[in-house]
């Protein structure tokens, strides 16, 4: 009978060996990502614990902050994007390409604002802009333009390591190590005016995410801090830095949005005004940027109640009795004194409330429309315009429209002006129909967002308006349509009539625009449309 044999020597030490890695691969000692995240938020915020919000993108904050646009009624923002340089030259990702996503992201529904992509194929920015009016009839040069790059990447700013290792010489040599350590990646992007190329005062987007890395290569989570709050995304081990940069350039695009037409971002990021020392002196600066010049804090509100039902009058930037009624009503709504005061109180409590639960008045402050004989513009008016200006208030709201020169054929390129006049004080929306049937809406726009158009004053279009008006193929005949109403219905429209300014519309027909006019204005409106044809 054969007895079992023990094992030999060198066996036993290679079972014991194994036994040893496999105990050292689970041990605590070697645990070196919570030492390498303590230490690295220690080096970039100090003591001071911030709140934690565990994110998977900013798709949710992207969302929210397209229903804000539209709330907030934005629209008909025009913005430039240039290539975005990695001045690391340690990232190959398109940089540009996820702030495009990003902005079509928050624009799906309020279509806010329009991006024209500006790449290496023209000489530089100027160039482009100096030709933009000469590309078509409705080339339009853009408002704004973003600049900025991937302006940091500090690697290993915090890095731990531990080794363990044991072995047998000759036979086995078994070793065990892990590693942790982060990296700090920072985006810079500005906001410039295409009037001057000037940067617009505090328009800026400055972050950086942190980057956790574990074992060879493995990008653990990415953690972005702003308003005092730590977002934590976990990454993959195929995302890496590209998931980490597209979530920077995504919390980028909110706050510049937000800062350009002030609006409160700080909401899509969950973010406490009230308790938030960082937000309370960005609205600060808001509030004594924009009543600087009392012209730009007083159109605002203008604009914004008149949105809200509470104004109907002009968005001039000039204190008069309707805005002050309207003013004291909201102060009111929000809790405050009823008095027409744009104090900084009245500011931060607008911003922060939930407009959706202030029930609108029953009929907005209107601003009784001044004597026709009252207004300059009467002396200098053709004969024939006094006497649709001097028709009675109650009488049918009636609309002129003309080309200017008055003629109904224009050679190709030829510049086209059209002079439009209402009976009394409206608001007033004009539509081309090309010679394809498209749809565009070139009034109200960028250049000109009150749609508000005063009878005293007839409108030239596009006057100074940074576009122009001409036929491009010989033949064509397109149609000019105006319609006025007795209120501001902008925001009663379907999107699909309210779309971008010179965007086609997805609008079939002047029928159906005509039938969507009447159905927000109640039937209460004017229209008047001119047709003409290339020679």
């Amino acid at each position: 009978m054969q007895k079992n044999r023990r094992p030999d020597r060198p066996t036993r030490w290679i079972a014991t060996l194994v036994a040893a890695a496999a105990a050292l691969a689970g041990c605590s000692t070697l645990d070196v990502e919570q030492r390498t995240v303590e230490q690295t938020e220690a080096a970039r915020q100090g003591p001071q614990q911030a709140p934690q919000r565990t994110i998977t993108s900013f798709a949710p904050a992207l969302r929210c902050m397209d229903g804000m646009l539209a709330d907030y009624g934005v629209r008909d923002v025009s913005m430039l994007v240039e290539d975005l340089a990695d001045q690391t030259q340690k990232l190959n990702v398109g940089a540009r390409d996820m702030l495009i996503s990003a902005v079509s992201d928050m624009t799906r529904r309020s279509r806010a604002i329009r991006l024209v992509a500006f790449g290496k194929d023209a000489s530089n920015v100027i160039g482009f802009l100096a030709s933009a009016q000469r590309q078509g009839a409705y080339a339009v040069i853009p408002q704004y333009d973003i600049k900025g790059s991937i302006s940091q990447l500090d690697e290993d700013l915090i890095r731990n390591q531990k080794d363990l290792g044991i072995g047998l010489q000759p036979f086995v040599n078994l070793g065990i190590a892990r590693d942790a350590a982060s990296a700090v990646l920072g985006i810079d992007l500005s906001v410039l005016t295409t009037d001057d190329m000037s940067v617009l005062p505090g328009v800026t987007s400055r972050n950086s995410v942190v980057i956790l890395k574990q074992g060879q290569g493995f990008d653990g989570d990415a953690a972005y801090h702003k308003f005092g709050i730590s977002y934590s995304m976990n990454l993959s081990r195929s995302e890496g830095r590209a998931q980490a940069l597209r979530g920077l350039i995504e919390l980028a695009v909110i706050e510049l949005a937000g800062k350009l037409t002030k609006t409160p971002y700080w909401r899509c990021l969950e973010a406490d005004a009230s308790r938030n020392e960082e937000i309370r002196l960005e609205v600060s600066d808001w509030y004594y940027a924009m009543a600087t010049s009392r012209v730009e804090l007083i159109a605002y509100f203008q604009n914004q109640l008149r949105r809200r039902g509470f104004y109907d009058g002009p968005v001039d930037g000039q204190f008069n009795p309707a805005i002050d009624e309207a003013i004291a009503g909201y102060r009111a709504a929000l809790g405050l004194s009823r008095e027409a005061v744009l104090d900084e109180a009245f500011f931060v409590a607008f911003l922060g409330a939930d407009h959706s639960k202030i029930a609108r008045p029953a009929a907005p402050a209107r601003l009784a429309a001044a004597p026709a004989a009252a207004a300059p513009a009467v002396a200098a008016a053709p004969k024939a315009a006094p006497a649709v200006r001097a028709a009675p208030a109650a009488g049918a709201l009636a609309l002129e429209l003309s080309t200017t020169p008055p003629r109904s054929s224009f050679a190709l390129g030829e510049p086209i002006g059209l002079q439009l006049r209402a009976s009394r004080d409206a608001y007033v929306y004009c539509y081309l129909q090309d010679e394809h049937a498209r749809l565009v809406r070139f009034f109200p726009n960028r250049f000109a967002k009150d749609a508000r158009v005063a009878a005293a004053r007839p409108l030239a279009l596009p006057g100074a308006m940074r576009f122009q008006l001409a036929l491009t193929k010989a033949g064509a005949q397109e149609t000019f349509a105006c319609f006025a109403t007795e209120r501001d219905v902008i925001a009663d429209l379907p999107a699909s009539v309210v779309g971008t300014d010179f965007e086609p519309l997805a609008v079939a027909s002047l029928s159906q625009l005509r039938e969507a006019f009447v159905a927000a204005s109640r039937g209460k409106l004017a229209e008047e449309t001119v047709h003409v044809r290339a020679k």
